[in-house]
């Protein structure tokens, strides 16, 4: 490539990377760290790095973000943060790399819960529970060593997460329907999520659930969480299974709770904001006094300034 074909900011550039099940955000930093662009695109997570379907969808939605990206620069330097990073992470690497046009060593990986928690605590300072599709708590201490508690998948456990209310909300419906066929018209839940669906029929809901390539049933599966959260003011079910959802994101929490000693503890990630009945089950769940807050972490905004430091330490030192 010609260097009349690379945009004069180049150089100068950091891109942020915050990938989940459900969507994958990013954010573009200049030199100084201020953030010029940002957006999203399909979800994306480390776990679809081991079948070839799941290779194809990581590649396509790459692709998809390089082209939104370069529309205002091509990035120096990427740090990205994905859930289920695993022994792919090479590869996966170089997808990145390839996609977005630098070198591989020009691209940092680490988990989205700690670029979450650098984004909202010093080290040492607190718990951060961080429940999306799945549901993980991180703690990283004096030392910058991460630990953590949960984040072990949608089928072991992440429960809190939004798969988890999505299956929970689906396995109530249809054990009510053998027991009382058609019982779903009288539930707001079981309408709003059929829905969703396309039909109340349980050959909807099995395709919908089994019918589909299995790279894509986790972040499907969990915006049907919305559902339940829009359920919650007129259906006893729903308000149930969100309030069990707040006491299980709390259970992280009294996990790190017991193994670091008191610390503030901070929910975050998009099941927070789903409906206020989480977040006051999970309160109410920790022990007496726990500093309880609830906020937002753009993490394509923190990792974005991450890669931005990074091209600034490379402009010095040349």
């Amino acid at each position: 490539m010609k260097s009349t074909d690379t945009p004069p900011a180049v150089s100068c550039l950091g891109l942020g990377i915050d990938a989940g099940g459900t969507q994958t955000r990013w954010a573009l930093a200049d030199i100084s760290g201020k953030i010029i662009a940002d957006g999203q695109v399909a979800g994306l997570t480390g776990l679809q790095m081991s079948t070839v379907s799941g290779r194809r969808h990581i590649h396509d939605v790459l692709t998809d973000l390089a082209a939104k990206v370069h529309v205002h620069g091509r990035p120096a330097r990427i740090f990205a943060g994905l859930t289920g990073l695993g022994e792919g992470i090479e590869t996966l690497r170089a997808l990145l790399a390839g996609a977005l046009g630098v070198t591989a060593h020009a691209v940092a990986l680490g988990s989205d819960v700690e670029i979450a928690y650098r984004d909202i605590y010093a080290l040492g300072e607190g718990y951060l529970v961080y429940a999306g599709t799945g549901s993980v708590a991180a703690f990283i201490d004096d030392a910058d060593c991460l630990h953590r508690a949960g984040g072990h998948g949608v089928l072991l456990d992440d429960a809190g997460g939004g798969f988890w209310i999505a299956r929970e909300a689906l396995r109530l419906i249809w054990r009510n329907e053998d027991a009382r066929p058609d019982s779903w018209r009288e539930s707001s839940m079981a309408c709003k999520i059929f829905a969703r669906i396309g039909g109340s029929d349980w050959a909807h809901t099995r395709e919908f659930v089994y019918g589909r390539a299995s790279d894509d049933i986790r972040g499907e599966i969990g915006k049907l969480a919305l559902a339940v959260a829009a359920a919650a003011d007129d259906d006893p079910h729903a308000r149930h299974i969100l309030e069990a959802a707040g006491e299980e994101l709390a259970r992280l929490g009294r996990v790190l709770i017991l193994r670091f000693g008191v610390r503030p503890v901070t929910l975050s990630g998009r099941v927070a904001k789903l409906h206020p009945l989480i977040a006051e089950a999970m309160q109410a769940a920790l022990p007496d006094s726990t500093p309880f807050q609830i906020k937002t972490s753009d993490a394509h905004f923190a990792a974005a300034g991450i890669a931005a430091r990074s091209v600034s330490v490379s402009v010095k030192n040349n």
